[in-house]
C-alpha cells in the first residue's frame, strides 16, 4: 500500500520534513517514489505540490494522521481532522484499559477486608449448608 507521510531532514534540534509517498512496509528514509513537498515546523510553513497529492489520493494511497490533519489544516483538501495515537506513553495506555474498581469502591472493599477471619469463615459454611 502506497501512504504519503513525513521524512525527517535537517539539523539536530532543527527538524524539516519531506512530504514524501512511499510503500508502507518500506524504510521511511530510503528511497521513496516521489517528493510531494516539504514543512518547516518552526515557521508551520507547508510547500506542497497541490496536483501531486491529489492524483496519489485518487489512485488509493493513504496518509498517515499527521499529513491528514496538516493537509486539512492548510485547505489542501476537505475532511475531519484525525487523533494520531501512535506515540502514546505507557501509564496513558494502561490507565485506559485499567480494570474497574469494585462497585463500592475502594472504601467498601477496605471495610470488607477489616471483617475478622471468624465471621468470613462463618458466612461460607452458612453459604455452603444453603447449597
Amino acid at each position: 500500500m502506497l501512504i504519503i507521510r513525513l521524512a525527517r531532514i535537517g539539523k539536530k534540534n532543527k527538524p524539516l520534513y519531506r512530504l514524501v509517498i512511499s510503500q508502507k512496509q518500506k524504510d521511511l528514509y530510503g528511497t521513496s517514489l516521489e517528493i510531494l513537498g516539504s514543512y518547516n515546523p518552526h515557521a508551520k510553513t507547508l510547500k506542497a505540490n497541490n496536483e501531486k497529492i491529489k492524483y496519489w489520493l485518487s489512485r488509493g494511497a493513504g496518509m498517515s494522521p499527521t499529513v491528514n490533519n496538516l493537509l486539512i489544516e492548510k485547505k489542501i483538501i476537505e475532511g475531519k481532522k484525525v487523533k494520531a495515537t501512535r506515540n502514546r506513553k505507557p501509564k496513558e495506555a494502561a490507565a485506559e484499559t485499567k480494570p474497574a474498581s469494585p462497585a463500592g469502591g475502594p472504601a467498601e472493599a477496605k471495610a470488607e477486608s477489616a471483617k475478622p477471619e471468624a465471621e468470613k469463615t462463618e458466612a461460607k459454611k452458612a453459604e455452603a449448608a444453603a447449597k
